[in-house]
């Protein structure tokens, strides 16, 4: 049941555990490269033109619905799913994935845009309500951007009335369309969540959130959609933890980590890394020359993460690209940043992410294991909580734990995953984790050689270059978890180590 993927063709990493010993076949924990693609070659990216047929102006995918589309990333959904093999039975699902699409972050705008924007079709919902017990109902409250005209100071970025940043009207849309996606397939499809899903203390489905609010924006229309009716009559909570040490996104400490991608990533005298800034330093004159960033302005020069975000941002809401202002107004003959111009920066930035995740080597391996290993190391607890159920478990158990984070968390996750193609996680970039058990034994029964997992990657099996994972349908759970284990320890017990802490 190998499904062949033209968004991502794959998935791996370091010391073994209980698990890994009980595997049928030995853990590696190295790190293996990703495969030679357009991606990662750095005259194509160069002298290339368009983004190898990717989508960055639409939420609408024609075609083919493998496709890579950055303002709506494929995913699990009934019209392509594979079912697993009758021998098997899902037992337990974890999906993470990237929010939806948004407005572009203030730091990323020029300094001065040369139009607004407005989210005057949407409200972004903050209050506090009592609760256990519950006491006089809070109303409704949405924040309204404005600004005054007594108010000398301009606003960083867009003029207009959106909160920078804030999930589009369009990426509201596009969050509850993936609830309703993931509903046709888990409840729908397979029967595997109960047609009265809620998120109460006794539900089997919880949803997680980062302490960046676009999570928790996207995340309650995940809910509304997949509760249906219920979400409207009961509060639902979204688990979030402090922001300190919050896993999901991550915030938690690591110095040995943070010190590794500087070494080698954004900032750093790598000559690896300054390749391709050399190599487009026409493209960023040109960028300079309309959008009015000083060549000095270092955040918009040790990366295309700004270009691209700005741009981007832009095109999956339907707006123009800019054009430069003349003596601070609009003039029909200035200079404009053309298709061109973006598709390069699209794929320079495609290609830095696929450097500082995959091909940089081993380093990229470690710096994401000591970022990400907490979360990995509550993923593998969850999968192992899984298999371990018995009659006197929680009743009903957590069968479905969704959590919406960041293009920094997937991306860390794909580097340990180790997989084959690396590209930017898009707007909605999703991994769904599919626990299966033998339809041999009961659950009651059954040990961990009984279970399996199959790791899907925009919703298609996805593919590791390290062999332990290699086409990652239906790895047998001890070898998974040795993974995990190895890397990371039981607990996350390594990790600190990891971190330098």
């Amino acid at each position: 049941m190998l499904l062949k993927s033209k968004l991502i063709p794959a998935l791996g990493l370091l010391s073994i555990s209980t698990y890994a010993q009980n595997a049928s076949s030995s853990i590696g924990l190295n790190w293996y490269p990703p495969i030679a693609s357009e991606i990662n070659n750095l005259s194509t990216v160069i002298n290339g033109t368009g983004v190898y047929g990717f989508i960055f102006n639409s939420s609408v995918t024609p075609g083919s619905y493998e496709t890579y589309n950055w303002c709506n990333m494929p995913r699990v959904r009934q019209q392509e799913y594979i079912r697993a093999d009758e021998e098997w039975e899902l037992a337990y699902v974890e999906v993470i994935h990237r929010h939806h699409k948004r407005t572009p972050y203030a730091a990323n705008t020029f300094p001065v845009e040369s139009y607004p924007w407005y989210c005057n079709d949407e409200g972004l919902f903050f209050y506090g309500e009592p609760l256990n017990p519950m006491d006089n109902n809070s109303a409704a409250t949405y924040w309204s951007v404005y600004t005054n005209p007594s108010n000398p100071f301009p606003p960083q970025g867009f003029n207009g009335t959106c909160q920078l940043p804030q999930i589009t009207r369009g990426g509201l849309t596009d969050s509850y369309q993936h609830g309703l996606d993931l509903l046709s397939v888990y409840r729908d499809l397979l029967h595997f969540l109960p047609a009265n899903l809620s998120t109460s203390n006794s539900s089997p489905f919880t949803i997680r959130v980062t302490n960046n609010v676009i999570t928790s924006q996207v995340a309650g229309m995940l809910v509304s959609a997949i509760l249906g009716p219920l979400s409207s009559s009961s509060p639902s909570p979204l688990l979030i933890q402090p922001s300190s040490i919050d896993s999901l996104e991550p915030t938690y400490t690591c110095p040995s980590a943070t010190s590794l991608y500087a070494s080698y990533g954004p900032g750093s005298s790598s000559p690896a890394w300054l390749a391709h800034l050399t190599d487009s330093a026409p493209l960023f004159s040109t960028l300079d020359s309309i959008s009015g960033v000083p060549p000095t302005d270092s955040a918009f020069h040790i990366s295309f993460d700004h270009y691209f975000d700005n741009l981007s941002s832009r095109l999956c809401d339907a707006k123009p690209l800019p054009c430069q202002l003349i003596n601070g107004q609009n003039s029909s003959s200035a200079p404009c940043i053309t298709p061109a111009d973006a598709d390069a920066v699209f794929r320079l930035g495609e290609y830095e992410y696929d450097f500082i995740y995959r091909s940089a080597g081993p380093q990229t391996l470690t710096a994401a294991v000591a970022s990400y290993g907490v979360y990995v190391a509550e993923l593998a607890q969850n999968i192992r909580d899984a298999t371990a159920l018995t009659a006197n478990s929680p009743n009903p158990p957590v069968k479905f734990r969704h959590n919406v984070a960041h293009d920094g968390s997937l991306s860390m996750l794909l580097s340990i995953l180790q997989v084959e193609t690396m590209v930017w996680p898009g707007m909605g970039a999703e991994v769904v984790f599919e626990l299966y058990r033998s339809t041999a034994t009961s659950s009651t029964t059954a040990t961990g050689t009984d279970y399996a997992v199959r790791i899907l990657w925009g919703g298609q099996v996805l593919n590791s270059s390290n062999p332990t994972l290699g086409v990652a349908d239906m790895v047998p759970v001890e070898r998974l978890l040795g993974y995990f284990d190895g890397l990371v320890g039981v607990g996350a017990e390594k990790v600190p180590g990891l971190c330098g802490m």
